[in-house]
């Protein structure tokens, strides 16, 4: 097994790309998604790692900007998801068990922010618990 390499900006930027995937998987995004993420920045992530980015913020505001920036693109969710997968396969020392918890709980958060949770987010959060088992 390989040590455990701290997370990068880019751990929370792909994070926030996976975020953003969860909530367009139903090919809506909605306020009340973006509005869950940010209170779980604020409440869970938040102090979590020392990362900042060239401007001293906390690297975890990544997931949320990223977010914001792919919805206002309109990018497609699944090719967000890949994305994100590649960049877990290549970098899982990267993700201790504590931040896989959490990117689930975040996920499952997000997913349950409107109307609970549909078919394509369930598909989505379940494909996402095998990623993190392999």
């Amino acid at each position: 097994m390989n040590p455990s390499q701290p997370p990068s900006l880019s751990f929370y930027q792909k994070t926030g790309e996976l975020f953003y995937a969860v909530a367009a998987a139903d090919n809506v995004v909605r306020k009340s998604e973006f509005e869950r993420l940010k209170n779980m920045i604020q409440s869970e992530w938040k102090g979590l790692d020392e990362v900042t980015d060239e401007f001293g913020a906390e690297g975890a505001h990544q997931m949320e900007i990223i977010f914001d920036w792919l919805d206002y693109e309109s990018l497609d969710g699944e090719q967000c998801f890949n994305n994100f997968r590649k960049f877990y396969k290549t970098h899982k020392s990267m993700f201790t068990e504590n931040h896989k918890k959490l990117i689930l709980k975040t996920a499952h958060s997000i997913a349950g922010a409107f109307a609970g949770k549909n078919k394509s987010e369930l598909a989505i959060l379940g494909t996402l618990q095998l990623l993190f088992k392999k």
